[in-house]
């Protein structure tokens, strides 16, 4: 339930702190005080539309917070939610909303501090709270809000969760086939153009490694061939090979050297061996450079095979993928591809199997949803009819008229009418063509009250569900909203004073003006306050004994007795 909300800047409401409790609370006011900015803060924390319009003016921004205490079964769904949403889990039951709106348009909200979307607090307002205006009226007369209801007095909904299952299921076999079995002239078209890729990227032969991103190092080598024969020949002449050459000349120092050795020269024998070192060095060397030479292959075949291989592998890539990598997969996708299309009418035979078994599981368990639908109608009409007594309407007649749908559709395949007779004698017909607003407002509330103890919803926000009735029934409207109250936590806004005097808490909504401008305040009224605003409501602003009398017998009525 609402343990508190608190308001900022929203409308004529420049702050204002509200505590709420279990049971029913009631909200009222005198016209144009404000009451509706309750109304408008529990939309915004729900996911409603941000508006910067409702900014009170002067202000550059509005705040709006509630704290709500969980039952254990909605703290589950609850933190299942903030989970998907990123947001922390509840502390001790407690949940924390909050949205802020910005004169820029721009705006922020939050679940137990952490930034989420409106999405998320509009999925959190479906299963904490419901609220019902008197535009609301309207949904009444709505096919599948119809529907609903009956699901929900009967307990269908696990019936209708499994029927959804399976039309869901059979949609998407329906698209699978259909999307195989589209014009053979287009399936023949892909086909020739996957066949095309495949054996061109297959006839490639591509190899990862030796086919990589840089071209082979064998290319860039015999691109060069030619001129490195060039030039290695030319350093071979110059080391051993000319006359001229290196060898040559330290073979002659060496010859020398040994005659100054002989001559006497006792330095000559190590210079004989270092030139002999250097000799070995340029032996080594030219051995080295001639085994390099040798294996280079300056056949002109090789590198034009090695351009063409090059270009090939580049084409490809430019084709298929940046990499080579990238064009191996994509001839491992499109041979997938190629064979779903080839196997086509394999897999629409089997499809059109899985199909004809889905229509028989489809038709069992509409079967099994209508079954329990029509089982449900007697008591669920009973039910609201002797609701509709209660509130004033003794004769009428309320039912449901359940008729094959044309179509299957996720809820199952019936149509649903509710049917309304509001006098003896006369035949009903559908709600929508007969009933006036004050009989579909009674409607409307008789169906809350029926549907109360099945609607795990635990807030729920009434406002002016008592517009167009009066007097004594307005009494009983008073009477089963305090009825309601006892599954849920119940507010409700209201003009009436015989709905006023049911409510376990009261709070009053004021305007008053304030250096030339409105402001309203929300506050609780109690004990003798209270008694005020009950009379209030029944004589205006004037207070007579006669009237503060009367409220108090209307309170005590009530159960809920004023010193």
């Amino acid at each position: 339930m609402i343990e508190k909300l608190t308001v900022r800047n929203i409308a004529v409401v420049e702050t204002a702190e509200m505590r709420f409790g279990a049971g029913l609370t009631v909200v009222t006011g005198e016209t144009g005080a404000g009451k509706s900015v309750l109304i408008g803060a529990i939309s915004l924390l729900t996911g409603g539309r941000a508006d910067h319009s409702v900014i009170r003016s002067g202000a550059d921004k509005a705040y709006v917070g509630v704290e709500f205490s969980l039952a254990p079964g909605t703290l589950a769904q609850v933190n299942a939610i903030l989970e998907e949403a990123g947001a922390e889990p509840c502390e001790d039951g407690l949940l924390i909303l909050s949205r802020e709106i910005s004169v820029a348009g721009s705006g922020r909200c939050h679940a137990n501090s952490r930034a989420v979307t409106a999405q998320t607090l509009r999925k959190l307002g479906e299963i904490l709270v419901d609220m019902h205006g008197p535009h609301d009226n309207q949904s009444l007369l709505s096919p599948a809000f119809q529907l609903d209801s009956l699901d929900s007095f009967g307990r269908c909904g696990a019936l209708r969760d499994a029927f959804a299952a399976l039309y869901r299921e059979r949609g998407n076999l329906i698209r699978k086939r259909d999307e195989l079995a589209c014009d053979s002239a287009s399936v023949g078209f892909e086909l020739d153009l996957l066949r095309q890729k495949i054996k061109e990227i297959s006839d490639a032969q591509l190899n990862a490694e030796t086919d990589g991103d840089e071209p082979p190092a064998e290319h860039a080598n015999s691109a060069n061939a030619a001129r490195l024969l060039e030039l290695g020949g030319a350093v071979a002449e110059a080391l051993d090979e000319g006359d001229a050459s290196a060898a040559n000349a330290l073979a002659v120092v060496i010859r020398q050297l040994e005659e100054m050795r002989r001559a006497g020269c006792e330095e000559a024998e190590e210079w004989v061996e270092e030139a002999e070192s250097a000799a070995t060095q340029i032996n080594e060397l030219s051995r080295s450079i001639a085994s390099a030479l040798s294996r280079i292959d300056a056949s002109p075949e090789r590198l034009e095979w090695l351009d063409r291989r090059v270009s090939l592998v580049e084409k490809l890539k430019r084709k298929y993928g940046g990499t080579v990598e990238d064009v191996l997969m994509c001839c491992e996708t499109a041979s997938a591809r190629a064979t779903d299309l080839e196997s086509r009418e394999e897999q629409i035979a089997e499809i059109e199997t899985e199909i004809a078994k889905m229509d028989s599981a489809l038709t069992a368990a509409a079967a099994k949803l209508t079954a329990a639908r029509v089982a449900a109608v007697k008591s669920f009409s009973a039910a609201v009819s002797k609701q509709l007594a209660d509130l004033g309407l003794p004769k009428a007649a309320f039912g449901v008229e359940i008729s094959p749908a044309e179509t299957d559709s996720p809820a199952g395949r019936d149509d649903l009418e509710f049917v309304f007779a509001p006098n003896v004698g006369e035949g009903k017909r559908a709600l929508r063509h007969i009933a006036s607003s004050g009989e579909i407002s009674r409607v409307m509330l008789a169906l809350k009250t029926v549907l109360a103890e099945h609607d795990k919803v635990p807030v729920m926000v009434f406002d002016e569900i008592d517009a167009n009735i009066g007097g004594e029934i307005a009494n009983v409207v008073g009477a089963k909203l305090r009825g309601v109250a006892g599954a849920h936590q119940v507010i409700c806004i209201t003009h009436l004073p015989q709905v006023a005097a049911w409510g376990q808490r009261h709070m009053a909504v004021t305007k008053r003006t304030e250096d030339g401008r409105a402001a309203t305040q929300i506050k609780p009224v109690e004990n003798g306050a209270r008694t005020d605003e009950i009379a209030r409501m029944l004589g205006g602003a004037n207070l007579t004994s006669v009237t503060r009398k009367h409220a108090e017998e209307m309170l005590a009525n009530c159960g809920n007795t004023a010193p």
